[in-house]
């Protein structure tokens, strides 16, 4: 019993600074905000897993919902969540996956070892990209957009772990921040995509 109370002391932080279930919203009262259209992201082409150029203005008109990815980690899992998700509601949102190496080393893999493991572990057929970083100094300038409240509008928060998740509506506005542990087939993440 002692052991269980020092590894929830231990721990607690940890969840806590994660984020563990807090779902972050943007505010109602921004809901006829205008982002500036150099700030869009629909202006962003980014490179895919396979090295062919992305334009994200093909995802006009759809929910986009995009997750930091590992390999190596805990929640490595909602791969399968991921998956189904897409074949079940892939008209209505598009999955975007970008590999990071930013928590614990989870993601050490080159962009080819990536690939073949989604496809080989998880059958993943829902767009992947390069490896990127989430946050720091190199930060991949789409996470710079959803992080930043001057460009998405009102969000700052970075993803806490691997499997963060963010939510962009049909006309390109950023709607919600889901921490790791909410899975992709959690109620209120399918709620969100389907509202």
């Amino acid at each position: 019993m002692k052991n269980l109370f020092i590894l929830l002391f231990l721990v607690s932080p940890l969840l806590i600074s994660c984020g563990v279930r807090e779902v972050k919203s943007r505010p109602d009262d921004l809901s006829s905000a205008v982002i500036p259209a150099e700030q869009s992201i629909y202006n962003f082409k980014v490179e895919s897993l396979s090295g062919d150029m992305i334009d994200f203005s093909q995802y006009k008109g759809k929910k986009i919902l995009i997750v930091n990815v590992a390999s190596k980690c805990g929640y490595t899992p909602q791969y399968k969540d991921l998956q189904q998700l897409h074949e079940l509601h892939g008209d209505k949102v598009a999955i975007l996956g970008f590999p990071a190496n930013n928590f614990g080393g989870q993601e050490p893999g080159s962009n080819d070892q990536i690939k073949e493991f989604c496809q080989e572990n998880y059958g993943v057929t829902f767009q992947m990209f390069s490896k990127v970083s989430v946050k720091g100094k190199d930060k991949h300038p789409l996470y710079a957009w959803l992080t930043d409240k001057s460009k998405n509008g009102w969000n700052e928060q970075e993803p806490s772990w691997n499997f963060s998740k963010y939510l962009i509506d049909e006309e390109g506005k950023l709607m919600k921040f889901f921490p790791s542990a909410i899975k992709p087939t959690d109620d209120e993440m399918i709620d969100a995509i389907l509202s």
